[in-house]
């Protein structure tokens, strides 16, 4: 499994300008980008959907984002410049069932090679074969940012759509607490998909209880010392945020706040990973939702990796 490559980003383009590391044999970095457009989509749908655009929009973005890693970042008081981080391009996606084998060995590599993957998406269905990946490792706490409950035991006969991951993530065993913090609005979620949450015993947090009492309150909810994940739907954020998603519901979270977030867990415990999803750049005319994405990955860098 570990003689597994990634193909090289669209137009060559990588996050940041940052090395590109293809042969993930020779993978040597504490942070590791991953592109991974494609999940188990819908039948009916396009194929690829729009959100398979996403990595490579975010790395095109990403160079308004720096002019150097030497550059001083107030978002993490420091610089990139000794971050040990490079992007390993994308996962070759043939089909949906070898697709969501590959994201899960590709992972798995990284992990093997003691690097901290920062995915990039795709839609959710994408984050069911990452956290595959964590399989055989200690356990780990999911913690999630989206409108969304993403509940729905199958949708069309897909069980691994994007409305399930958090139902596929409760089903595994090296998955124990599961943070939802951003909650609002209308999904996909019925009374039964409500219940099965509770009775998992998720802990949903709804935006207005993120406005209402503050991050450091919700932090304070997550037990210290954990190994967390992070998953990150864009339309957690408020759409004045993030406005490129299809389902967009005001009243959501600030970049400051999901900002804080990501530093808080990283301080209360190990940051193992994190991915961001369901961003539609055809909405995205000024390319405000992939440049706040990739602001927030570099906050996962930095922070992570002692920028």
């Amino acid at each position: 499994m570990s003689h597994i490559h990634t193909r090289p980003p669209f137009m060559g383009k990588t996050f940041l300008d940052l090395p590109l590391c293809t042969n993930l044999e020779e993978l040597q970095a504490k942070i590791a980008i991953l592109g991974i457009s494609q999940g188990c989509l819908y039948p009916g749908g396009p194929v690829p959907n729009d959100q398979a655009r996403a990595p490579a929009t975010i790395r095109l973005e990403s160079a308004r984002l720096s002019l150097g890693l030497d550059r001083w970042d107030f978002d993490i008081d420091g610089t990139l410049a000794d971050c040990e981080v490079v992007d390993c391009g994308d996962i070759q996606v043939l089909d949906a069932a070898a697709g969501t084998q590959r994201s899960t060995e590709t992972v798995q590599v990284i992990l093997e090679r003691g690097a901290r993957p920062v995915i990039m998406g795709g839609d959710h269905s994408i984050t069911i074969p990452v956290l595959r990946a964590f399989d055989g490792h200690d356990p780990l706490t999911l913690v999630q940012v989206d409108a969304h409950l993403d509940w729905r035991d199958e949708v069309s006969g897909v069980r691994e759509g994007y409305s399930s991951p958090i139902r596929r993530a409760a089903e595994m065993a090296h998955v124990g607490q599961i943070f939802q913090i951003g909650l609002r609005g209308q999904g996909s979620a019925r009374q039964g998909e409500l219940q099965a949450a509770q009775d998992y015993g998720a802990e949903l947090i709804t935006a207005y209880q993120v406005h209402e009492q503050g991050i450091p309150a919700i932090l304070r909810r997550i037990p210290d010392g954990g190994r967390y994940y992070l998953t990150i739907d864009a339309d957690g954020l408020d759409p004045s945020v993030m406005p490129a998603v299809e389902g967009p519901a005001a009243g959501g979270l600030s970049f400051h706040q999901v900002r804080a977030l990501i530093h808080g867990l990283a301080h209360k415990g190990r940051l193992i990973g994190m991915d961001i999803v369901e961003i539609t750049p055809s909405r995205d005319p000024i390319g405000i939702t992939a440049l706040t994405a990739g602001q927030l990955m570099v906050n996962f860098i930095g922070t992570v990796a002692g920028g």
